[in-house]
């Protein structure tokens, strides 16, 4: 991307070289998502993005050589995207998500929508031969999800509600488990998504807020709206997770007497933190998280439109999407 709304293209540029402290990794499954499309159509805040930009923030890769102390080349890793100073207040609390200095992976550095990439060392997490590249591809958007659900005070037994179905709102389905709920409603917008949805986890998915209330609401939409929804669809002391991001400047009009007298807990959640994506490792290779049903589409490195007009859902009408995934290895038949 040269420029912002610009549009993508496909272009040959030169090897990165490492620098000091930094690995080269060869991508191998990279996932696109809404963020994405916010970042092609310039809608995201601009103090998250310098352009011109290689996209790619969510990916699984090969070592592109030997790496003492984490494997040799051709092993697989995941990489975190964000770049923690290390030694800021909130980088010093473990909060990294919010280090004072925000530099990110296919956001403010070049992304994995290549063949090479160069990574900080300490960032790189090594996986388990058995873990597929499907299930790795999906680490990125785990993490995400992960570090909002064990920040929350969510007891077991719980009654949760995911609004959307999309690739966060379907993960979060697939990750709450973990806090052994009592129930999971997903609350989507396409019918086409209820069998990849339960298949996630769900035990519910319909197309309106049904009746009664929940204990814990996820907000994965990601349009403003759907704050006003999670809020009434909340029990007393329920706890509401806002995930979805929706486009900058968005607005949503809200009752404060509603968050007082119900005594709610209204928690965004930015990103993730080092911890959080350590434990995503560490359950995908201990093979507790199996997310790769999710993967729907695949898409050559030169069919790149092709893949964001299915993520817009311009592509396969009534066709379930989960999440869709570029193959860099998959030949090349134009540049």
């Amino acid at each position: 991307m040269t420029a912002p709304g610009r549009g993508v293209e496909l272009r040959e540029v030169p090897d990165p070289s490492a620098r000091e402290g930094e690995i080269l990794v060869r991508p191998l499954l990279v996932g696109v998502c809404g963020t994405d499309l916010e970042l092609v159509d310039a809608t995201i805040d601009p103090a998250y993005v310098v352009y011109p930009l290689v996209l790619g923030h969510e990916w699984v890769g090969a070592l592109g050589h030997d790496v003492p102390g984490l494997g040799a080349a051709g092993d697989h890793v995941v990489v975190e995207g964000i770049v923690p100073c290390g030694h800021c207040v909130a980088c010093l609390a473990g909060d990294t998500n919010r280090c004072d200095t925000y530099d990110e992976i296919g956001f403010t550095r070049q992304g994995a929508l290549a063949d090479l990439v160069s990574v900080p060392v300490v960032l790189a997490h090594r996986l388990n031969d058995a873990v597929p590249l499907e299930d790795a591809v999906l680490a990125e958007p785990m993490a995400v999800v992960w570090r909002a659900l064990t920040r929350l005070p969510i007891g077991s037994g719980a009654r949760v509600a995911i609004i959307g179905d999309g690739t966060i709102a379907l993960l979060a389905a697939h990750l709450v488990r973990a806090l052994a709920p009592r129930s999971v409603t997903v609350i989507g917008r396409r019918p086409e998504q209820a069998d990849l949805a339960r298949t996630m986890g769900a035990d519910a998915f319909v197309l309106s807020p049904p009746e009664g209330t929940f204990d814990l609401v996820i907000e994965a939409a990601g349009v403003a709206e759907a704050t006003a929804t999670a809020i009434g669809l909340a029990e007393r002391g329920a706890t509401i997770a806002l995930l979805g991001l929706p486009p900058h400047g968005s607005t949503v009009e809200l009752g404060p007497d509603d968050l007082v007298n119900k005594d709610l807990v209204l928690q965004g959640s930015f990103s993730y933190t080092r911890r959080a994506w350590a434990e995503v490792v560490t359950r995908l290779n201990d093979r507790t998280l199996r997310p790769s049903p999710l993967v729907t589409h695949r898409f050559a490195m030169d069919a790149v439109d092709d893949a964001l007009a299915t993520l817009r859902g311009r592509r396969d009408g009534a066709a379930p999407r989960g999440k869709v995934v570029i193959d860099v290895r998959a030949p090349v038949t134009r540049a």
